[in-house]
This record gives structure tokens, C-alpha cells and sequence, in this order.
């Protein structure tokens, strides 16, 4: 079975290049999406959890997701790195 690795941010998969964002030495970061990092910076920094949480709803369901899937993807996202309590 494969590992799916993803976003550590925003909790998309990252399985191509493409989607990935970049480092500030320009390589690919296999760390973050392209929405969420850039330039070895976060896009929105001021982002807090729950604003992912309605981010990533509202991106979801733009994109006619199941409901459940939806639920299933903010679920996780306290789990990932950026959100993890320090």
C-alpha cells in the first residue's frame, strides 16, 4: 500500500510536483501545497485553524465533495504539523 504524503497545512494530497510548494531556494517543498506555501513562507500567516477548517469546507464543497469526505479532511487537520500544538 502506498503512502499518500500530504500538505501539511491544508491536508491535500501532494502527488505531483505541480502541487507543491516551493522552498526559498526555489526547490519543491514536500512539506506544503502551493495554496498554502510559497517562497519558503506561508501564504497566509495569519491563518489560524478554524479559518483552514471553513477554508478548506468552502473549497470542498465548491468542488462538490461528499459530505463526509469533507468531514473526514478537517478532522485531520489538527493532526498536521502546522497546526499541532508546540
Amino acid at each position: 500500500m502506498e503512502n499518500k504524503i500530504f500538505c501539511q497545512s491544508c491536508g491535500m494530497p501532494l502527488d505531483t510536483e505541480t502541487i507543491k510548494g516551493t522552498e526559498k531556494n526555489g526547490l519543491k517543498s514536500d512539506e506544503y501545497c502551493k495554496y498554502c506555501y510559497e517562497n519558503g513562507v506561508f501564504k497566509h500567516p495569519k491563518m489560524n485553524l478554524e479559518d483552514m477548517k471553513k477554508n478548506v469546507e468552502n473549497q470542498m464543497k465548491k468542488l462538490e465533495h461528499h459530505e463526509y469526505a469533507i468531514q473526514k479532511a478537517i478532522n485531520i487537520l489538527p493532526s498536521l504539523n502546522r497546526w499541532k500544538t508546540k
